[in-house]
């Protein structure tokens, strides 16, 4: 899995969870800022991305810092080891 996939995956995500089109994100946006996520939308959001790319967050481990941006919570996806493959990330 790459930055690419990730960020795909995270776009599909948020659709379904803003229940609206997020397209085009790059990395210096942020997610709770930019695209007005709170508690309620990032949680369903990481639960969406479990479904998609199987990405397994253990709540212990959960830094406020990883949920900044699109490049920080790519980083933290891409440590997580999540090895979706990149066509069902894309449902």
């Amino acid at each position: 899995m790459d930055r690419q996939n990730v960020v795909t995956a995270l776009e599909n995500a948020l659709t379904h969870v803003l229940e609206r089109p997020v397209t085009g994100l790059h990395g210096d946006i942020r997610l709770f800022d930019d695209l007005h996520l709170d508690s309620t939308t990032m949680l369903e959001m990481l639960m969406a991305l479990e479904d998609s790319i199987g990405l397994v967050v253990d709540p212990e481990e959960l830094d406020a810092d990883d949920f900044v941006s699109v490049d920080t919570f790519t980083d933290f996806v891409l440590a997580s080891g999540a090895t979706a493959d990149p066509e069902r990330a894309a449902v």
